[in-house]
């Protein structure tokens, strides 16, 4: 796959992606950060839980629904432009609501935020792509991801300090600044990739590529990944507490889980770079370890939480940056962005899909029962996987 010749005055080809791994977990902080703060701010209103939940779902409603759309027009006008209009969005709708704290502007902050984050986040994942070769896919994605993971971990603690130093517009605030920072750098560090010459593609066109194996299998494992480390995150605490472990217990089971994801990313990025493992095998031992996670998380006791929030951790870590290579390897270049938005897409009904699958399941059983539905679903992705990758 090409990469964008260097620029006068561009930094070295690996320095260029810090940018783009800044903006990875520029997103992941405005999405967690935010999200595990809002709870404090909506506690004085009328129906708080209402109000809590339609400012939860206006980021990632966003999000779903504008990923595809940037990504295309990444295609169409070169990823840079995108990434640092996305970024200055998002520097702007946070200033919005740090500057006029009023809960009207923080609907319309929380919906341009979302939007923003749709914008730079297919676009970064695109540019990573296109600025290294593909043998290095592996490890630049790896990297990306634990960038994007340390954003998932960070949000809520840091974000919680800054909320009771200064409320939530002092979150804004950082966030503001933080993505006017990471535009700077973009702006100074990325060259800009011309895009590609691409054939003109009709809707029909493009419903046939996205239905090809190349784009379901790495999407489809993406989404059950993403669905697993949701539900455990969300649900592991209740199981927990139903095991008699404190707080603390709990928060440091989820905390085990989110440094496994990220640490063990970079790990098989760089083991897929150099051939020790495959897209495909590695995809579906991922899998398979995250479906073992969330089985042993349906049997009561500490020790089932934390070896489950181990195995979830390490199962999503391994097929994230396997999924977004295998993406990669199997676009055109000049369809990079329009790929990894609808990717991004992906994960996002993922994200939403897991919670639902356990909750439903446990209103109607329990909650070990909720759990050991996602792991059956997660298991029959890794045997779908596994066989085909293993067809000629």
């Amino acid at each position: 796959m090409p990469t964008a010749a260097p620029g006068r005055g561009c930094a070295p080809a690996r320095a260029r992606l810090w940018p783009l791994y800044a903006a990875g977990f520029t997103t992941a902080f405005g999405a967690h950060g935010v999200a595990a703060n809002l709870g404090r701010f909506t506690a004085g209103h009328h129906d708080p839980l209402l109000v809590l939940g339609g400012l939860l779902a206006l980021y990632d409603g966003a999000e779903v629904l504008l990923k595809p759309v940037f990504g295309a027009l990444a295609d169409r006008i070169g990823g840079r432009p995108v990434l640092l209009g996305g970024l200055a969005a998002f520097a702007a709708s946070s200033l919005l609501f740090a500057v006029a704290a009023h809960t009207s502007l923080l609907w319309a902050a929380r919906l341009g935020q979302g939007a923003a984050a749709s914008a730079f986040s297919p676009a970064a994942s695109a540019l990573v792509a296109r600025l290294r070769p593909a043998a290095a896919h592996g490890r630049a994605f790896g990297s990306y991801g634990f960038f994007k993971s340390a954003g998932h971990t960070a949000g809520p603690l840091l974000g919680g300090l800054l909320v009771a130093g200064g409320g939530l517009p002092l979150l804004f605030g950082a966030m503001t600044a933080l993505a006017a920072s990471v535009a700077v750098w973009a702006a100074l560090a990325v060259p800009a990739v011309p895009p590609l010459p691409r054939a003109r593609q009709t809707v029909a066109d493009l419903a046939k590529r996205l239905a090809q194996g190349g784009f379901l299998r790495p999407t489809a494992a993406l989404a059950l990944a993403t669905a697993a480390l949701s539900a455990a995150v969300g649900f592991l605490p209740v199981a927990g507490a139903a095991a008699r472990m404190g707080p603390v217990a709990t928060g440091a089971a989820v905390s085990v889980l989110a440094v496994c994801a990220a640490l063990l990313q970079p790990w098989a990025g760089t083991a897929l770079d150099r051939g020790r493992i495959t897209t495909g095998a590695g995809t579906g031992t991922g899998l398979a370890l995250t479906a073992a996670g969330l089985a042993l998380a349906a049997f009561p006791g500490p020790a089932g939480v934390l070896v489950a929030a181990v195995l979830v951790g390490a199962g999503t870590g391994l097929v994230t940056p396997l999924g977004f290579a295998a993406l990669a390897a199997s676009t055109p270049p000049g369809r990079l962005g329009a790929t990894m938005g609808s990717a991004e897409l992906g994960r996002e009904l993922g994200d939403a899909g897991g919670p639902l699958v356990v909750a439903g399941v446990a209103a109607a059983t329990t909650l070990a029962a909720g759990f050991a539905a996602l792991a059956a679903v997660t298991a029959a992705g890794a045997l779908a996987v596994r066989r085909s990758h293993a067809r000629p």
